[in-house]
């Protein structure tokens, strides 16, 4: 330590090499707060790396889309199912939209499952940059499926009850037409 004039003590503080075991470290417990994160949330979750290769999927993608871990992680999103993942619409988000983009938001995708039938599906990506740790994808899905079926279903009684209108309307008009001529008949018949 060296004291300047003024009284105030100078040093070189010591410092400790970073090495591979310090970004190890961090990766390890960046991971498990990730995962802990992932695992809580309601919608189904995949977390892909930067070959869009599944990392880990959360107990909600399990159960939404009756698929095992050992026949999702490591896998290639699109090779997920036999396939069934290889959804065009999801490749042109993953492959096109999202490496010019650092996230996607709000994406309607619709696909026949086969084992869980059809699924409308809303999608959000967003990648994870870090200097030190490997980038990685969340990929969020949220079911729509039953929301859009009602949807569909009050729009069809919509549509209903404006055609029940519509002829409704058009049989008053004809009536009121009906009306309008006697009445005139009974006018000029006073007159």
């Amino acid at each position: 330590m060296k004291t300047t004039n003024d009284g105030v003590e100078q040093g070189v503080a010591a410092t400790t090499p970073v090495d591979a075991d310090f970004f190890s470290g961090l990766w390890e417990e960046s991971w498990t707060y990730i995962r802990t994160v992932v695992d809580i949330v309601r919608e189904p979750v995949l977390i892909l790396d930067r070959e869009l290769h599944v990392m880990l999927a959360n107990e909600s993608f399990y159960r939404t889309f009756q698929v095992e871990a050992k026949d999702t992680e490591k896998k290639l999103v699109y090779d997920l199912g036999d396939g069934q993942w290889n959804i065009p619409a999801l490749r042109k988000l993953l492959d096109d939209i999202l490496p010019k983009n650092t996230f996607f938001k709000g994406f309607e995708v619709i696909h026949e499952f086969p084992a869980i039938g059809r699924k409308v599906m809303i999608l959000n990506a967003r990648q994870i940059h870090s200097k030190q740790l490997p980038p990685i994808i969340l990929l969020a899905m949220e079911d729509v499926t039953e929301m859009m079926a009602v949807a569909e279903t009050l729009a069809g009684h919509a549509s209903a009850a404006e055609l029940r209108f519509a002829e409704k309307t058009r049989k008053l008009e004809f009536h009121i037409g009906k009306l309008e001529g006697e009445i005139n008949e009974l006018k000029k018949r006073v007159v």
